[in-house]
């Protein structure tokens, strides 16, 4: 044929110079149409006065000498090709020969060789008939030209750089002196006008390929990949064919913030099947699946009461988590954050990075759950509040917040107190404890109740101020005769008024009626008698005129009365008639 050339053809010059080549598919497309590749060749054979044998024919060669790991042969040039002995499948002896390609030059000068696998046509009769049946022909990549390369597939044929299945012109470049699986798309014998197509062959067998891939592949099988690229939610991994994709979550058992911190390109690693979409295709791996869970060990590193040490790794809206070892989290609510403190959010107490200490309080394997405690690790101040409080103690603290029924003060930290508003004044009834309190005001109380279990304490200002009882009381011993105004008779008791919010109990000797005659309205003024009583027994005033034993007791009457008993803890008095 015409464009054979002779195997025995001295060497040729060296590769012609590569051309431009379209950036884009859209514009080698473009030149498709608009030049055949005839122009083509012929603007390329023009540019160049002698055209490179290198890679364009098949040329016999016989075996000249065998080394250790190569094969010399005599390619009819000034210099011998070499071939690797691993490239035969039987050792060759001096003398053989076999049908070869040139693929470039090493760097002692040696032609590099290539054995042919696939057989190629001689002719254009076989040309039309791979064409008829679109089927597969083998050639070889003999120079870049414009608008694609040039393939020696028996006549020299045109590849389309759109065709080439390459992504730019440096993979281009490596595909010369290469052997390339083709179909033709083009085929005009009178003008010699071939076109073949690399990419949909390459579609094709990658297709093939990964489908074969696939059916052999298993969940729960162990595979073997190189990471090929990583994206922000994972890396894709080639195991072998066909890729699959290694999630950010599946990297480690610790949190994985960017695929980088863990992998790069081009890194061989064991991973499981976890998942396989027959639909799509898709290959889901894992890497931490073939590592020991952290959990696994958990139950005997860590017991309940624990005081563990952590780092804050991530806030939500209710509490912490605190990662104690790589893949072991505990959470801290909000509500184990402080004691005493108003925690509205995890930030208010601690922040991601913050190292902490903390107590757990429980332990969940089956749902894989820590719980932990800050306030715990510091030490419940509730534990010696009995000691420290003691009931009937006096105490001064802040007022920290209010209810309509009282006031709180801040004992300690995590320990507060309550001051009923009942007990805030004896002066006068209030609608508010705001009515005499503001928050910040210091004020002291005396301790009335502790309940640890409760965590209650209940204080009382007024207690601490001292009243008319309690100078009565200070003024007065028991024996001491007092005057006083009986207020009503029951059951032989009478009630006594000895001043101003000053009662006692008088027991009577004789049955005494309830409907007793009342006191004469006139003798004295009885909205006074209270002012009067209290000046009498604090020496400032005389006493009112007191009915005589003889008369018998009724309400009203101003009598003199024996302080039969007088308890000063409990704040207590008790009369009889004098």
């Amino acid at each position: 044929m015409s464009n054979m050339t002779d195997t025995n053809a001295p060497e040729s010059p060296a590769s012609p110079e590569v051309t431009e080549v379209p950036e884009t598919a859209e514009a080698s497309e473009a030149s498709e149409t608009q030049e055949s590749f005839q122009d083509l060749l012929k603007q390329y054979d023009q540019s160049h006065a002698s055209v490179s044998e290198t890679g364009q024919k098949q040329i016999n060669a016989t075996v000249a000498a065998i080394t250790a790991d190569s094969v010399l042969l005599d390619i009819g040039y000034k210099t011998e090709g070499i071939l690797p002995l691993t490239a035969f499948t039987t050792p060759p002896a001096v003398g053989d020969s076999f049908i070869v390609t040139v693929k470039g030059r090493d760097e002692d000068g040696y032609y590099q060789l290539s054995l042919l696998k696939f057989a190629q046509p001689k002719d254009f009769s076989s040309l039309e008939e791979a064409f008829a049946a679109k089927g597969i022909v083998a050639g070889t990549v003999t120079a870049v030209v414009k608008g694609g390369l040039t393939v020696d597939v028996g006549a020299r044929a045109f590849l389309p750089a759109s065709r080439s299945g390459t992504r730019d012109a440096a993979e281009m470049e490596k595909l010369v002196g290469q052997q390339i699986r083709v179909r033709i798309t083009k085929l005009d014998v009178e003008d010699e006008d071939v076109v073949v197509d690399r990419r949909s062959v390459v579609e094709e067998e990658e297709k093939l390929t990964k489908a074969t891939r696939l059916a052999e592949i298993q969940v729960d099988q162990i595979v073997h990949g190189t990471v090929r690229s990583l994206a922000p939610y994972g890396a894709f991994v080639d195991i072998g064919g066909t890729d699959g994709l290694l999630h950010i979550s599946d990297m480690a058992w610790t949190r994985v913030t960017k695929p980088e911190d863990v992998l790069t390109a081009g890194d061989e690693l064991d991973l499981k099947v976890l998942k396989i979409d027959p639909a799509t295709g898709k290959i889901s791996l894992g890497l931490k699946q073939l590592l020991a869970h952290p959990w696994d060990s958990v139950p005997e590193k860590y017991k309940i009461g624990d005081r563990v040490t952590g780092t804050v790794s991530r806030d939500a809206d209710f509490g912490s988590f605190v990662e104690l070892e790589p893949g072991v989290e505990g959470l801290v609510h909000i509500s184990e954050m402080s004691w005493g403190k108003k925690v509205r959010k995890p930030s208010d107490m601690v922040k991601i990075g913050d190292t902490v200490e903390a107590v757990i309080l429980s332990i969940d394997t089956d749902a894989k759950r820590i719980g932990l405690g800050l306030k715990q690790a510091l030490g419940d101040p509730w534990a010696d509040v009995a000691e420290k409080f003691p009931v009937g103690s006096a105490v001064e603290a802040p007022v920290v917040s209010f209810t309509k029924f009282g006031a709180f003060v801040q004992l300690a930290e995590g320990i507060e107190g309550m001051i009923h508003i009942s007990e805030i004044t004896a002066e006068k009834r209030l609608n508010h404890p705001t009515d005499v309190l503001r928050i910040g005001e210091v004020v002291k109380a005396q301790i009335l109740d502790v309940d640890k279990q409760k965590r209650q304490v209940r204080l009382s200002i007024k207690q601490l101020i001292p009243s008319d009882l309690d100078e009565f009381l200070a003024d007065h011993k028991q024996g001491d005769t007092v005057t006083g105004r009986i207020i009503d008779i029951s059951n032989n008791k009478a009630r006594v008024e000895l001043g101003e919010g000053i009662f006692a109990p008088c027991i009577l000797p004789v049955a005494v009626q309830e409907e007793a005659a009342p006191a004469s309205s006139g003798a004295v003024d009885l909205s006074a008698f209270s002012s009067l009583l209290k000046a009498k027994w604090q020496g400032a005033a005389p006493a009112a005129s007191a009915k005589p034993k003889s008369e018998v007791p009724a309400p009203g009457q101003i009598r003199s009365f024996r302080i039969s008993t007088l308890n000063l803890e409990a704040k207590q008095i008790e009369l009889e008639l004098a």
